[in-house]
Protein backbone atom coordinates (compact mmCIF):
# COMPACT_ATOMS: atom_id res chain seq x y z
CA UNK A 1 0.00 0.00 0.00
CA UNK A 2 1.34 3.43 -0.94
CA UNK A 3 1.63 6.17 1.63
CA UNK A 4 -0.92 8.92 0.97
CA UNK A 5 0.83 12.27 0.79
CA UNK A 6 -0.18 15.90 0.31
CA UNK A 7 0.31 17.51 -3.09
CA UNK A 8 2.98 20.09 -2.30
CA UNK A 9 3.72 21.49 -5.75
CA UNK A 10 1.26 24.20 -6.88
CA UNK A 11 1.58 23.38 -10.57
CA UNK A 12 0.91 19.70 -9.92
CA UNK A 13 -2.02 20.63 -7.69
CA UNK A 14 -3.64 22.74 -10.41
CA UNK A 15 -3.11 20.02 -13.03
CA UNK A 16 -4.66 17.47 -10.67
CA UNK A 17 -7.73 19.68 -10.22
CA UNK A 18 -8.08 20.00 -13.98
CA UNK A 19 -7.90 16.21 -14.35
CA UNK A 20 -10.78 15.88 -11.90
CA UNK A 21 -12.74 18.59 -13.71
CA UNK A 22 -12.27 16.73 -17.01
CA UNK A 23 -13.73 13.61 -15.36
CA UNK A 24 -16.70 15.46 -13.81
CA UNK A 25 -17.30 18.80 -12.09
CA UNK A 26 -18.54 16.96 -9.00
CA UNK A 27 -15.06 15.51 -8.41
CA UNK A 28 -13.53 18.93 -8.87
CA UNK A 29 -15.84 20.61 -6.33
CA UNK A 30 -15.30 17.74 -3.90
CA UNK A 31 -11.54 18.20 -4.10
CA UNK A 32 -11.74 22.00 -3.87
CA UNK A 33 -13.78 21.73 -0.67
CA UNK A 34 -11.35 19.23 0.84
CA UNK A 35 -8.24 21.25 -0.03
CA UNK A 36 -9.90 24.53 0.92
CA UNK A 37 -11.31 23.56 4.31
CA UNK A 38 -9.56 20.46 5.65
CA UNK A 39 -12.84 18.56 5.99
CA UNK A 40 -12.68 14.79 5.71
CA UNK A 41 -14.02 13.09 2.59
CA UNK A 42 -16.82 11.32 4.44
CA UNK A 43 -18.05 14.65 5.83
CA UNK A 44 -18.00 16.35 2.41
CA UNK A 45 -20.11 13.58 0.89
CA UNK A 46 -22.83 14.11 3.53
CA UNK A 47 -23.46 17.74 2.61
CA UNK A 48 -26.57 18.97 0.87
CA UNK A 49 -26.55 22.12 -1.25
CA UNK A 50 -28.08 24.16 1.58
CA UNK A 51 -25.32 23.11 3.99
CA UNK A 52 -22.58 24.99 2.12
CA UNK A 53 -24.25 27.53 -0.15
CA UNK A 54 -23.68 31.05 1.21
CA UNK A 55 -21.77 29.78 4.25
CA UNK A 56 -18.50 31.20 5.59
CA UNK A 57 -17.81 28.20 7.82
CA UNK A 58 -19.14 24.73 8.55
CA UNK A 59 -19.26 22.78 11.80
CA UNK A 60 -18.50 19.08 11.67
CA UNK A 61 -18.01 16.26 14.15
CA UNK A 62 -14.69 14.46 13.83
CA UNK A 63 -13.07 11.43 15.40
CA UNK A 64 -14.66 8.53 17.23
CA UNK A 65 -15.76 10.86 20.02
CA UNK A 66 -17.57 13.17 17.57
CA UNK A 67 -15.67 16.27 18.68
CA UNK A 68 -17.08 19.46 17.15
CA UNK A 69 -14.75 21.56 15.01
CA UNK A 70 -15.43 24.64 12.89
CA UNK A 71 -13.92 24.66 9.39
CA UNK A 72 -13.57 27.98 7.61
CA UNK A 73 -14.60 28.33 3.95
CA UNK A 74 -12.30 30.75 2.05
CA UNK A 75 -13.88 33.50 -0.06
CA UNK A 76 -12.83 32.04 -3.41
CA UNK A 77 -14.22 28.65 -2.40
CA UNK A 78 -17.50 30.28 -1.31
CA UNK A 79 -17.82 31.71 -4.83
CA UNK A 80 -17.04 28.34 -6.42
CA UNK A 81 -19.72 26.67 -4.29
CA UNK A 82 -22.25 29.39 -5.17
CA UNK A 83 -21.70 28.77 -8.90
CA UNK A 84 -21.84 24.98 -8.51
CA UNK A 85 -25.12 25.07 -6.53
CA UNK A 86 -26.83 27.76 -8.64
CA UNK A 87 -30.40 26.70 -9.46
CA UNK A 88 -30.08 23.35 -7.66
CA UNK A 89 -32.48 21.92 -5.08
CA UNK A 90 -31.28 23.07 -1.63
CA UNK A 91 -32.34 19.72 -0.17
CA UNK A 92 -30.41 17.67 -2.74
CA UNK A 93 -26.99 16.28 -1.97
CA UNK A 94 -24.15 18.54 -3.07
CA UNK A 95 -22.27 15.72 -4.80
CA UNK A 96 -24.48 13.11 -6.44
CA UNK A 97 -23.34 9.62 -7.32
CA UNK A 98 -25.33 9.58 -10.57
CA UNK A 99 -27.41 12.25 -12.28
CA UNK A 100 -30.38 9.86 -12.35
CA UNK A 101 -30.23 9.12 -8.61
CA UNK A 102 -30.75 11.34 -5.55
CA UNK A 103 -28.13 9.39 -3.60
CA UNK A 104 -24.79 11.03 -2.76
CA UNK A 105 -21.47 9.98 -4.23
CA UNK A 106 -20.07 7.01 -2.34
CA UNK A 107 -16.68 7.05 -0.68
CA UNK A 108 -15.61 4.21 -2.99
CA UNK A 109 -16.57 6.21 -6.10
CA UNK A 110 -14.71 9.25 -4.80
CA UNK A 111 -11.63 7.17 -3.97
CA UNK A 112 -11.59 5.60 -7.45
CA UNK A 113 -11.85 9.03 -9.07
CA UNK A 114 -8.94 10.40 -7.03
CA UNK A 115 -6.77 7.35 -7.74
CA UNK A 116 -7.62 7.48 -11.46
CA UNK A 117 -6.67 11.16 -11.73
CA UNK A 118 -3.46 10.46 -9.83
CA UNK A 119 -2.56 7.47 -12.01
CA UNK A 120 -3.05 9.54 -15.17
CA UNK A 121 -0.42 11.96 -13.85
CA UNK A 122 1.97 9.34 -12.51
CA UNK A 123 1.10 10.13 -8.87
CA UNK A 124 1.03 6.98 -6.74
CA UNK A 125 0.55 8.61 -3.32
CA UNK A 126 -3.06 9.72 -3.90
CA UNK A 127 -5.90 8.59 -1.64
CA UNK A 128 -8.90 9.69 0.40
CA UNK A 129 -6.66 11.70 2.75
CA UNK A 130 -4.88 13.60 -0.04
CA UNK A 131 -7.28 16.57 0.15
CA UNK A 132 -7.01 16.99 3.90
CA UNK A 133 -3.26 16.50 3.98
CA UNK A 134 -2.82 19.03 1.19
CA UNK A 135 -4.93 21.57 3.09
CA UNK A 136 -2.92 20.98 6.27
CA UNK A 137 0.45 21.20 4.54
CA UNK A 138 -0.47 24.44 2.73
CA UNK A 139 -1.81 25.98 5.93
CA UNK A 140 1.34 25.07 7.84
CA UNK A 141 3.59 26.46 5.11
CA UNK A 142 1.72 29.76 5.06
CA UNK A 143 1.39 30.22 8.84
CA UNK A 144 3.81 27.88 10.61
CA UNK A 145 1.03 27.23 13.15
CA UNK A 146 1.19 23.49 13.80
CA UNK A 147 -0.87 23.87 16.98
CA UNK A 148 -3.93 25.20 15.13
CA UNK A 149 -3.78 22.22 12.80
CA UNK A 150 -3.30 19.82 15.69
CA UNK A 151 -6.49 21.12 17.28
CA UNK A 152 -8.47 21.31 14.03
CA UNK A 153 -7.54 17.77 13.00
CA UNK A 154 -7.95 16.45 16.57
CA UNK A 155 -4.45 15.00 16.79
CA UNK A 156 -3.05 13.96 20.17
CA UNK A 157 0.24 15.82 19.69
CA UNK A 158 2.04 18.16 17.26
CA UNK A 159 4.40 15.33 16.29
CA UNK A 160 1.44 13.41 14.84
CA UNK A 161 0.45 16.46 12.80
CA UNK A 162 4.00 16.90 11.52
CA UNK A 163 4.03 13.26 10.36
CA UNK A 164 0.57 13.70 8.85
CA UNK A 165 1.74 16.49 6.54
CA UNK A 166 5.15 14.96 5.87
CA UNK A 167 7.17 17.65 7.61
CA UNK A 168 9.96 17.42 10.16
CA UNK A 169 9.13 18.60 13.68
CA UNK A 170 10.39 22.07 14.51
CA UNK A 171 11.91 21.83 17.99
CA UNK A 172 12.13 25.60 18.28
CA UNK A 173 8.38 25.91 17.75
CA UNK A 174 7.77 23.23 20.35
CA UNK A 175 9.86 24.98 22.97
CA UNK A 176 8.57 28.45 22.20
CA UNK A 177 4.98 27.29 22.60
CA UNK A 178 5.54 25.30 25.80
CA UNK A 179 3.81 26.86 28.81
CA UNK A 180 5.36 26.81 32.31
CA UNK A 181 2.78 24.20 33.24
CA UNK A 182 3.78 21.99 30.30
CA UNK A 183 7.46 22.41 31.14
CA UNK A 184 6.77 21.41 34.74
CA UNK A 185 4.82 18.37 33.55
CA UNK A 186 7.70 17.35 31.24
CA UNK A 187 10.16 17.61 34.13
CA UNK A 188 7.90 15.44 36.29
CA UNK A 189 7.41 12.77 33.61
CA UNK A 190 11.12 12.62 32.76
CA UNK A 191 12.11 12.17 36.41
CA UNK A 192 9.29 9.77 37.26
CA UNK A 193 10.67 6.21 37.48
CA UNK A 194 13.83 7.47 35.78
CA UNK A 195 11.81 7.61 32.58
CA UNK A 196 13.96 10.25 30.86
CA UNK A 197 17.17 8.24 31.20
CA UNK A 198 15.39 5.06 30.14
CA UNK A 199 14.19 6.72 26.94
CA UNK A 200 17.69 8.05 26.21
CA UNK A 201 19.20 4.61 26.85
CA UNK A 202 16.63 3.00 24.52
CA UNK A 203 17.61 5.40 21.74
CA UNK A 204 21.31 4.77 22.40
CA UNK A 205 20.71 1.01 22.23
CA UNK A 206 18.87 1.39 18.93
CA UNK A 207 21.65 3.49 17.42
CA UNK A 208 24.25 0.97 18.62
CA UNK A 209 22.27 -1.86 17.03
CA UNK A 210 22.06 0.08 13.75
CA UNK A 211 25.78 0.76 13.91
CA UNK A 212 26.53 -2.94 14.33
CA UNK A 213 24.24 -3.80 11.41
CA UNK A 214 25.99 -1.41 9.03
CA UNK A 215 28.54 -4.09 8.02
CA UNK A 216 25.96 -6.85 7.56
CA UNK A 217 26.33 -8.05 3.93
CA UNK A 218 22.72 -9.31 3.94
CA UNK A 219 21.28 -5.77 4.15
CA UNK A 220 19.83 -4.47 0.90
CA UNK A 221 19.98 -0.91 -0.44
CA UNK A 222 16.54 -0.12 1.01
CA UNK A 223 17.91 -0.72 4.52
CA UNK A 224 20.68 1.82 4.03
CA UNK A 225 18.17 4.25 2.57
CA UNK A 226 16.08 4.00 5.75
CA UNK A 227 19.15 4.45 7.95
CA UNK A 228 20.25 7.50 5.96
CA UNK A 229 16.80 9.10 6.32
CA UNK A 230 16.71 8.36 10.04
CA UNK A 231 20.15 9.85 10.66
CA UNK A 232 19.38 12.94 8.57
CA UNK A 233 16.19 13.63 10.53
CA UNK A 234 17.96 13.09 13.86
CA UNK A 235 20.84 15.36 12.83
CA UNK A 236 18.41 18.11 11.86
CA UNK A 237 16.53 17.77 15.14
CA UNK A 238 19.73 17.79 17.19
CA UNK A 239 21.03 20.87 15.38
CA UNK A 240 17.68 22.63 15.90
CA UNK A 241 17.72 21.66 19.58
CA UNK A 242 21.26 22.99 20.08
CA UNK A 243 20.36 26.34 18.51
CA UNK A 244 17.21 26.79 20.61
CA UNK A 245 17.70 28.98 23.67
Amino acid sequence: MNWVAPIKDEETLEKFKEKLREMDDKYYIMFEIGVGTGLQLQEILKFKNKDLRGKESIEASIGTKNIKRTFQIPKDLQETIMKFTEGKDPEAYLILGHASSPQPLSREQAYRALKSAGKSMGLSSIGAQTMRKTFAWRYYKSTGDIYYLQNLLNHASPSITYRYIGEKPNVEVYLRKMTPEENERSRYLLYKDNNGKKRIEALQALLSEIGEEMDNPLNNDAYYGKVDCLLKEMEDLVENFKQTK
